[in-house]
């Protein structure tokens, strides 16, 4: 039943915050953001993503091929830009990665190894993202710093608990290694893969120059829309807004990306001094970027879509007609029955 009933609070939660933002801020800054794009923007966001979308596929072949699983980069590529399509195209935003996840275990014969893969993939994107995050909000002036100075005893407890509950997840996944149950195998599992896939010494220098790379893409491709949207602020003083922005799309509340990122942007550049009906407006350009970005991929799906039927249709064309059999006529046949008889055939 959880697992029926939470797809529907993502998408329920997402439409919340779109909905309490059109009343906050009204439809001007949704509209604004479509009528500032122009074609030289779009370029520039189109390569942006064809840049982040490369490196993409790279990490993913190299935590996949960690884990012994076979992938080459060109097939990864393909199958990234349809997963960044499906997440954008489609509501929830992860769709598309269980389809590149499902659909490469089914090649391999390991579905469920793919799918940690792919998790793991994620996950070493979101750790260099969190990482870079926290470095910038805690030493940049940003919104975040100004409330951990105004509220230090809250900032104090707030990390403590952080603390307390890295440490008793640690102590806990210590405490199954030792265990002889299923969920015991499953942490050991998990552990080793998160060894071989991410940390091995072949694999960590690639893996965190791709999530690197990825997200100064993301950054880049916020400037951008920041300035179609027509902010003049300095990147050092955008940064950390971007960061904000980018952190909270990995909230899982969302339909296709779309919710939590433009309530975000919009309270941070509220409370940077900066315009909140811009910072929405920013994020909407960002939305119609990534979209435009991810827009390869509704070509990987016709392709392959089509693909079936154009091999039907060339076997059809090429099926050779069977001949009908011969049929073998006796030499008795046609002979009278009376000549049968003198013969004694």
């Amino acid at each position: 039943m959880t697992r029926s009933i939470w797809p529907w609070l993502r998408l329920l939660g997402g439409a919340g915050i779109l909905a309490v933002l059109l009343w906050r801020l009204g439809t001007g800054a949704f509209l604004d953001g479509l009528r500032v794009l122009d074609l030289p923007m779009l370029s520039v966001a189109f390569t942006i993503g064809v840049v982040t979308t490369v490196f993409s596929a790279w990490r993913w072949c190299l935590v996949a091929r960690g884990l012994g699983l076979r992938l080459g980069l060109r097939g990864a590529i393909a199958d990234y830009y349809k997963a960044l399509f499906l997440n954008a195209a489609l509501p929830g935003g992860v769709l598309g990665d269980v389809d590149r996840a499902v659909r490469h275990g089914r090649d391999e014969g390991d579905v469920g190894r793919s799918v940690r893969a792919v998790v793991l993939e994620r996950t070493a994107g979101q750790i260099v993202l969190i990482g870079v995050g926290v470095a910038v909000l805690l030493s940049v002036p940003s919104p975040v710093l100004t409330l951990l100075e105004e509220h230090g005893a809250v900032a104090a407890a707030g990390a403590a608990s952080i603390a307390a509950a890295a440490v008793l997840i640690l102590l806990a996944c210590r405490k199954l290694r030792q265990g002889g149950s299923k969920v015991a195998a499953a942490v050991r599992t998990g552990l080793a893969e998160i060894r071989t896939g991410l940390l091995a010494r072949r694999n960590w220098p690639g893996i965190t120059l791709a999530s690197t790379a990825v997200l100064a893409g993301h950054l880049a491709t916020f400037v951008v829309a920041a300035r179609a949207a027509g902010s003049s602020a300095s990147l050092l003083r955008l940064a950390p807004l971007m960061l904000l922005a980018l952190l909270a799309m990995s909230l899982p509340l969302n339909i296709g990306g779309w919710g939590p990122r433009e309530a975000v942007t919009a309270w941070a550049f509220g409370a940077a001094g900066l315009s909140a009906t811009q910072g929405l407006t920013t994020a909407v350009v960002y939305g119609v970027f990534a979209f435009v970005a991810a827009v390869p991929g509704a070509v990987v799906v016709l392709v392959r879509a089509l693909r079936p039927l154009a091999v039907a249709s060339s076997v059809r064309a090429v099926a050779p007609v069977s001949p009908a059999p011969a049929i073998t006529v006796p030499a008795s046949f046609g002979t009278p029955p009376r000549e049968l008889a003198r013969t004694g055939a």
